[in-house]
């Protein structure tokens, strides 16, 4: 099993919960990866100040052995293309970590990168470093 956490950092008047509620709905459609893949919301700070509670702004996902990298690197992009404003993303696995900009394209090179985060977390002492 491997963990890998989700950012979203939407454009300005947009909602980071609601698009992760998006992306986690859209790998459980994903039928390749469905049963691999459990998610939750979390929130990663506190309220600040004025605020009433706490906003989930931290997706966590569960990956199972047999998730293809290239599979889900594929299913996130697309969902991100499939959004009228797509939000910043980041991925991260332990201290591997991906950032995928508003506007960046969803080409190959994104996609390996995705990939190498994803089978570098699932070796064993995978490495520090940040793509």
């Amino acid at each position: 099993m491997t963990d890998l956490e989700v950012r979203a950092v939407p454009e300005p008047g947009g909602d980071a919960e609601e698009e992760l509620r998006s992306l986690m709905r859209w790998l459980h459609d994903d039928e390749e990866l469905h049963r691999q893949v459990r998610g939750s919301l979390t929130a990663s700070r506190g309220p600040r100040p004025g605020e009433m509670g706490l906003g989930f702004d931290l997706l966590q996902l569960a990956l199972g052995t047999a998730v293809s990298g290239g599979s889900l690197a594929v299913s996130v992009l697309q969902w991100r293309d499939a959004r009228r404003r797509a939000p910043e993303l980041t991925l991260r696995a332990g201290e591997i970590e991906v950032r995928i900009p508003r506007g960046a394209a969803a080409d190959p090179e994104t996609v390996r990168r995705i990939v190498a985060l994803l089978d570098e977390a699932q070796e064993p002492g995978g490495d520090d470093r940040t793509a």
